[in-house]
């Protein structure tokens, strides 16, 4: 595999990256950045292919990760079989989710109070709920714990409601009550919770008309 470089092409679908010629043969593929430190005539050994082979190999993991995580946020879990999908070896994925770290980009902790605000404001739903959804994302109990810790159920539980008060404003009560219930049922929350929160509705409405 040892051999001398013949030539240093820029790939004409990806003009970050250079293919790199041995002895007249196609042998590896490197970004540009790295590509400047290399030059026709220079003489590669096995170990200094390797080397190249593997760096290249995780700066396209990081690059993959880095590019999966910018449509949102992703728990370390979430990366790790996005990475496996790709049929990165588990050395490379170790070595992303370290440099994903050291970054910044990821972080558990924060990653689940985040889902938990975003539910919140968007869609509310059950403590239970929540645990199994972060539970989901791979993420452990402590991370789980510190993003619920201060979760008002009973105030979820209302504010899914409050979605629907115009929508199911002209229902009689028996039909409000019914769909009302099985609605925060399917949010997770007990029959307790749900009962307090179709009466604050029910009280809710009758001051609006």
């Amino acid at each position: 595999m040892a051999g001398t470089i013949t030539a240093l092409q820029v790939q004409k679908r990806n003009k970050e990256r250079v293919n790199v010629y041995l002895n007249d043969e196609y042998a590896f593929a490197v970004t540009i950045l790295v590509a400047t430190g290399l030059r026709k005539g220079q003489y590669l050994s096995d170990d200094e292919i390797e080397a190249f082979k593997n760096q290249d190999e995780r700066n396209k993991a990081y690059n993959h990760a880095v590019f999966f995580l910018g449509f949102r946020a992703r728990s370390r879990a979430e990366i790790e079989k996005y990475l496996r999908d790709k049929k990165y070896a588990s050395e490379v994925i170790a070595h992303t989710i370290d440099r994903l770290l050291e970054a910044g980009y990821l972080n558990d902790e924060d990653f689940a109070r985040a889902w938990v605000a975003d539910r919140k404001r968007l869609r509310p739903r059950s403590r239970r709920a929540l645990q199994y959804e972060l539970k989901q994302k791979g993420l452990a109990e402590d991370d789980i714990e510190h993003a619920l810790v201060d979760l008002d159920e009973d105030e979820m539980a209302r504010q899914a409601l409050e979605s629907k008060l115009r929508q199911w404003s002209y229902l009689p009560e028996p039909d409000f009550r019914k769909k009302a219930l099985g609605f925060l049922n399917r949010r997770g929350f007990n029959y307790d919770t749900a009962r307090q929160a179709v009466d604050w509705a029910r009280e809710l409405l009758q001051e609006t008309e």
